[in-house]
């Protein structure tokens, strides 16, 4: 089960559409859906969360708390709004893309991708390219 949580002012505007995606991708990964939750959120809220779990004192775009059991993907993800504002505008590409980046990122993390090293990081890219290209909404 997915969800989809607003600590901000910020709301997908098709949810459904999300939701069918990210069953899709994980799907793709040979993966089956748990429950998995979006928390979309500030700066402020995420930096918090990065300093007291993590003890990170950054800013970031996205925290994942994975609790993946076998090849049943459960997680938070939580996802600053802000940060994927000013990514996206960095990047040069739309709010929209760079969200859906965002948040398939986590979803590949539960499957096993990891962005540490450079050459992991260029598969991470990789399949965001991959995932984000699968989105799609039925008119």
């Amino acid at each position: 089960m997915i969800s989809f949580n607003y600590e901000t002012d910020f709301a997908l505007e098709n949810e459904t559409a999300y939701e069918e995606w990210i069953t899709t991708v994980i799907e793709s990964e040979n993966k089956h859906e748990g429950e998995i939750n979006y928390i979309f959120c500030d700066d402020e809220y995420l930096h918090k969360i990065n300093v007291e779990y993590l003890d990170h004192d950054t800013l970031t775009d996205i925290i994942s708390f994975d609790y993946t059991v076998g090849n049943e993907l459960h997680g938070d993800i939580f996802i600053s709004v802000e940060r994927v504002q000013d990514n996206a505008a960095d990047f040069n590409v739309s709010f929209d893309e760079e969200m859906k980046r965002v948040m398939i990122h986590g979803i590949l993390h539960y499957c096993g991708y990891k962005d540490k090293s450079e050459k992991d990081e260029l598969l991470m890219r990789a399949k965001e390219d991959e995932k984000v290209a699968m989105f799609h909404v039925e008119h």
